[in-house]
C-alpha cells in the first residue's frame, strides 16, 4: 500500500517510461528481503529523498513535508516471463524540473539497494 501522498497531488505531466531489468529485479529482491518503505538520500540533490515502496518509487522534497517531485508507478510486470527485459511503468512529474532528478535517483537507488542486499553490479541485480 502506497504511503506517500502521490494520489492526492496534481500531476504536472505523466509519461510512459521503461525501467532497466537489473534495477527492476533488484527492487523485486528488496521487496522480499527489506522492510519497506525505505528512504534513500539523494546526495547532490538538496533535500530530495527517494522513497522505495512495495508498489512505487517516489522522489520527495523533505523540506516540503515529503511533497512528491517524481514518481514511478503502475509497473507493467504481469505475465513477465524474462528477467532481462525492461519493464514499462508510468512516471508522474509533480514539478516542472522533475526530469533533472530522474537519472541521479535511479543511480542512487541501485547503489543503495545493492549495498543493503549485499549484491554488486556484477550480479546484474538478479
Amino acid at each position: 500500500m502506497m504511503t506517500t501522498r502521490i494520489h492526492d497531488m496534481p500531476v504536472y505531466a505523466a509519461r510512459t517510461d521503461e525501467v532497466e531489468a537489473p534495477l527492476y529485479n533488484l527492487w523485486r529482491r528488496a521487496r522480499l528481503h527489506l522492510n519497506l518503505p525505505l528512504r534513500i538520500e539523494l546526495q547532490g540533490l538538496k533535500n530530495m529523498v527517494l522513497i522505495i515502496e512495495s508498489d512505487s518509487w517516489v522522489v520527495v522534497d523533505e523540506r516540503q513535508f515529503d511533497l512528491p517531485v517524481l514518481a514511478w508507478l503502475d509497473f507493467q510486470d504481469a505475465g513477465r516471463t524474462t528477467l532481462h527485459t525492461p519493464v514499462s511503468c508510468t512516471m508522474n512529474y509533480y514539478h516542472y524540473m522533475a526530469s533533472h532528478v530522474r537519472e541521479k535517483a535511479l543511480s542512487r537507488m541501485q547503489e543503495a539497494l545493492e549495498a543493503r542486499l549485499g549484491v554488486g553490479p556484477e550480479t546484474d541485480g538478479i
